[in-house]
């Protein structure tokens, strides 16, 4: 099984010690630093608010600069990591040339202001990093390698060039991490909120592309990292904001911690390094997607597209502590967060059971069930042995 040479990007694991180690970003308002005021601290976590950017003096205005001025702007801070690159920002349209014998995926994510993010908590820095992420990880539950990216926005003049830099260095920091191009994109205004589009493309040798559909009876069905962490941090999010707006003084109470939680929600990784994990193992999993839902509705769709039925059990199912704690003092069950949370971004994937002994041997997978006949239906095996049907209760887009 070929794959690129490794990179220090795409070889790299999404590591779950060091709780609470969520990385600084710092952003210059005009030929100043932001100094944020206390009310937007948590704990070494620096919340640029979107405010602060609209509101400060210095900012320059989008009409100021127009749609050309805008693209140099980002054109001009942006690098090139790929050779099939061949034209990228600032033309009529990418130039992009693959390797013979590679087939392009394609997937694009729509990220909608009040629908996918909410400004009020989420640093723009962190959303375009967030927004490239979600779409490479499309890309990696394919089993392929993300080559480049094509990111539109349209926005409201409530923005300014700051704003868009700022998210813009989010977007960059992703392109290197993953070691893709921005290749191009759009701007466009909008009459109400942000809107982000990303369109991320991929290659790979037709023989290694993975689909939903090829799940087989007897598959071990595993899943890499843990499952519900983000969505805890999404309700610590929504939690603080309201106490917040209840009292604009008082300090956001989040432990280190819970950091770990902040971070699986606002800067999700793609997982590319179990893509390689698994070609260096010379394991090709029979059908793989990735957890952007919630665990059992991707199960639900592994099922439709591979006409199977599966068993799962409760007690092999990936939950931190920090999520179970997190969940108990919201008054959740773990298990529910896990099965229905989302924005987890983990790859979940299927092998023949001749695979075991070198999947088991994969440090951040766990096997956590099997893939039955499709009349066996949809089951979960509790903790307590009693087998109980399996709900998609995920998000719903409409």
């Amino acid at each position: 099984m070929t794959f690129p040479k490794k990179t220090e990007s795409n070889q790299r694991t999404v590591s779950r010690a060091g709780r609470g180690q969520v990385p600084d970003f710092t952003f210059p308002i005009g030929n100043e630093s932001v100094i944020l005021p206390a009310h937007y601290r948590i704990k070494g976590i620096n919340y640029l608010i979107f405010n602060l950017l609209m509101e400060n003096q210095g900012r320059t205005e989008l009409s100021s600069l127009g749609e050309f001025g805008i693209i140099n702007r980002i054109a001009s801070k942006t690098e090139k990591y790929q050779e099939s690159t061949r034209t990228g920002i600032g033309d009529d349209a990418a130039v992009l040339a693959y390797p013979a014998g590679e087939e392009v995926l394609v997937s694009t994510d729509l990220l909608a202001e009040g629908v996918h993010f909410d400004l009020s908590y989420t640093p723009l820095h962190l959303l375009g990093y967030k927004a490239v992420a979600v779409n490479l990880s499309d890309i990696a539950a394919m089993n392929a390698v993300p080559r480049q990216i094509l990111v539109s926005l349209a926005l409201s003049n409530r923005f300014s060039m700051e704003a868009i830099e700022a998210l813009y260095d989010g977007i960059r920091q992703a392109c290197k991490e993953y070691h893709v191009d921005l290749a191009g994109g759009d701007t466009t205004s909008s009459q109400s909120g942000l809107v982000l589009s990303v369109t991320a493309l991929g290659t790979q040798k037709p023989d290694l592309i993975v689909n939903r559909s090829g799940a087989r009876v007897g598959d071990l069905i595993c899943v890499s990292g843990d499952l519900g962490s983000a969505y805890m941090g999404l309700q610590i999010l929504r939690r603080e904001k309201k106490v917040f707006e209840a009292d604009p003084d008082m300090q956001p109470e989040i432990s280190d911690e819970q950091a770990y939680l902040l971070q699986r929600q606002l800067k999700p990784e793609a997982r590319t390094d179990i893509v390689y994990e698994l070609a260096e193992k010379n394991i090709l999993p029979n059908s793989m997607i990735d957890v952007s839902d919630g665990l059992a509705s991707e199960l639900f769709h592994l099922c439709s597209k591979s006409g199977v039925g599966v068993q799962i059990f409760e007690d092999k199912i990936p939950v931190e502590n920090l999520t179970k704690l997190a969940a108990s003092d919201f008054g959740l069950s773990p298990l529910t967060c896990a099965l229905n949370g989302g924005e987890d971004y983990e790859l979940l994937f299927t092998v023949p059971l001749s695979e075991f002994d070198k999947v088991a041997k994969m440090p951040d997978v766990s096997i956590i069930g099997v893939v039955k006949n499709a009349d066996y239906g949809k089951k979960l095996v509790l903790k307590s042995g009693q087998e109980t049907e399996l709900k998609a209760q995920g998000w719903v887009h409409f």
